[in-house]
């Protein structure tokens, strides 16, 4: 089965397996409680496997807030806090990061991955469902299950309505105080014409401009409830990255800034004039799948994380972390499309169509290289002109589950999940290591790192005026002078560290590669226009797969492994179309549901000859 909680060979039988106890190191959002299993007896429960680094976890919570306030009384969701990357075991960048995402359901904090290993968890995020008896009842890996979630708690809600095993009310939740600060988790900087700077303050939901000393408020834009109201009191969701336009192509679009409203999906226009705000791109639904370019207002995006102006493109590029690409938008013609990037998340360079991204987070306009914080692989890139088209490099960083903090010679040089960058007026790249809690310092002349600050709170986006770098620290809640003048950077010989995460062991030579996927109660696969289904499979390094390599239309892979090779990553990508199961309606309900997984694999000659991926269901 999925899980690895005792299973007795009765229970196999009867198909019914009892989930795992709660172990972690603390609750949070609980008023200090500490809670177990039995504790939620008679309820639905939903336990969120999830990091706060990961993008696609960040949609699960958004996508939960309906189901939880629909099933109030009858489902309790509890967060797995499962960290991927060192500073996400801290106990209180994890209390900031519940509050910063507004997290408003128990949390429990599992540094050491306990209960991720129990309940054998491959992906983040992957949701499991316990009916109130204290079995599993659903499992789902990834993101968009929200209908499926919503068939299979109903149908469980039901059935212990009737057999009166459900209980109503009693919440466990109980909200912290609410702080109050100017700011609180600003996202993105950027300086205005006129000398002053402007700031996105995301969790409240608003733009805040401040005189040249960051801290003197000129104006807040942005009546700070959270929705996506343009005119002049616009409403936004946790808006991140600022792109100044240029003079002459502001004066013509009507706009001086474009906002990336990052949980709205949507770009945003800022005329500085009067604070007035519309809408350029984005639909306010999330890109799934399909065509990623047209019309602005036509076209969905996916958690836009960052916007710079860049000539050689001819337009504002967008860091879209959502889906691990970086997209375009015209400001003259309105229309956006994808720059770069396949969707699959990962580390690859060569053309921009053909290069992997992961979680592209931050970005900066030096000159005839835009430069790109690629968050997931702790990375430093960059784009450049070339040939018959764009081209992708990296300065720094190796994959998706190496980072660390160690200065010298790029290629040995380690980040952590890095959020923004600047460019110096020497021409060097200034780097917010977020997780590291530092500035870094890359030199394109010498290719070699160094640092320039620490013991910033996660900086998260910087611009320089007058020469003098201007840095968020978004955990601290205000703007940062952190690099005093004339300051020389530093080096750390730091070690380098792993992501916790174990690797799954798989067998040398054959393998099957199995995706779980049931359609949800309700519904069955949408084969109407030909296959329902789709499997991407590529891997790292690129020579780790002999055969199975590609894209195909069944959800079962035979792979054959390279001989030699004991470590790899196996990136997959599937999805699945499904309808409701209603012949006599002509147009039924269709959702599809996609996941991206990162495997990190250990080759073994006796390692299992199965590797199954839970996409929706349970695996038998």
């Amino acid at each position: 089965m999925l899980l690895t909680a005792v299973v007795t060979e009765q229970q196999k039988r009867r198909g019914r397996v009892r989930a795992a106890e709660l172990v972690g190191r603390q609750w949070l959002n609980t008023g200090g409680r500490e809670l177990r299993l039995e504790d939620f007896r008679g309820k639905v429960l939903v336990l969120d496997f999830w990091t706060f680094c990961c993008i696609n976890c960040l949609h699960v919570i958004d996508e939960l807030r309906p189901l939880e306030a629909e099933f109030a009384d009858e489902v309790v969701t509890v967060g797995v806090h499962s960290p991927k990357f060192e500073h996400e075991a801290d106990p209180d960048a994890l209390a900031a990061a519940v509050e910063r995402y507004a997290v408003h359901h128990p949390v429990l904090d599992d540094p050491e991955l306990t209960t991720w290993q129990n309940y054998a968890v491959k992906a983040w995020p992957t949701l499991v469902v316990i009916d109130p008896e204290g079995y599993v009842v659903h499992v789902a890996a990834g993101e968009g299950h929200v209908e499926a979630l919503r068939s299979v708690i109903s149908e469980v809600v039901a059935e212990h309505d009737a057999k009166g095993t459900l209980h109503r009310g009693d919440d466990p939740y109980v909200p912290p105080p609410a702080p109050e600060t100017e700011l609180r988790f600003p996202g993105k900087v950027i300086a205005l014409g006129n000398g002053n700077l402007l700031v996105s303050d995301s969790a409240n939901h608003s733009l805040v401009e401040f005189e040249p000393d960051g801290e003197t408020v000129v104006r807040r834009i942005g009546t700070g409830e959270r929705g996506r109201a343009d005119g002049t009191e616009p409403t936004f969701a946790e808006p991140a990255g600022l792109a100044l336009l240029p003079e002459g192509l502001a004066a013509s679009a009507g706009y001086d800034v474009v906002v990336a409203d990052t949980v709205n999906h949507l770009l945003r226009g800022l005329r500085l004039s009067d604070g007035s705000v519309t809408t350029l791109a984005g639909t306010g639904e999330q890109w799934r799948d399909g065509s990623d370019s047209g019309p602005g207002l036509e076209t969905p995006l996916t958690s836009p994380w960052d916007v710079a102006w860049w000539e050689p493109a001819g337009g504002v590029v967008i860091a879209m972390a959502g889906n691990h690409t970086l997209g375009l938008f015209d400001p003259s013609t309105g229309e956006v499309r994808r720059f770069a990037g396949t969707t699959v998340e990962g580390l690859r360079d060569g053309a921009a169509d053909q290069a992997f991204f992961a979680q592209t987070s931050g970005l900066a306009d030096g000159g005839d290289r835009l430069w790109l914080a690629d968050s997931e692989t702790s990375a430093l890139r960059w784009a450049e002109a070339g040939g018959d088209g764009f081209a992708i490099r990296t300065a720094v960083g190796t994959g998706l589950f190496d980072f660390g903090h160690a200065d010298g010679p790029a290629a040995k040089a380690l980040l952590q999940h890095p959020l923004g960058v600047a460019v110096l007026p020497d021409g060097s790249v200034a780097v917010c290591d977020t997780y590291n809690g530092a500035v870094r310092r890359y030199d394109p002349a010498t290719d070699e790192v160094s640092t320039l600050a620490t013991d910033v709170a996660e900086p998260s986006g910087a611009t320089v005026v007058d020469g003098e770098l201007v840095v968020v620290a978004s955990a601290a809640h205000r703007l940062e002078r952190p690099v005093p003048p004339g300051l020389a950077a530093k080096l750390v010989d730091g070690a380098s560290q792993q992501v916790k995460r174990p690797s799954t062991e798989i067998g040398a030579g054959e393998v099957e590669l199995a995706v779980v996927f049931t359609p949800p109660p309700g519904t069955k696969l949408d084969e109407r226009y030909g296959p329902s289904t789709r499997l991407e499979v590529t891997s790292t390094p690129e020579d780790l797969l002999v055969e199975g390599a590609g894209v195909g239309t069944d959800l079962t892979r035979r792979l054959v492994l390279a001989e030699g090779v004991e470590h790899g990553v196996l990136h997959v990508v599937a999805q699945a179309a499904s309808c409701d199961d209603d012949d006599s309606v002509e147009h039924p309900a269709c959702r599809l549901t996609r996941q991206d997984w990162g495997v990190p694999i250990t080759i073994s000659a006796d390692g299992p000859r199965r590797l199954p991926l839970v996409m929706g269901g349970l695996d038998a």
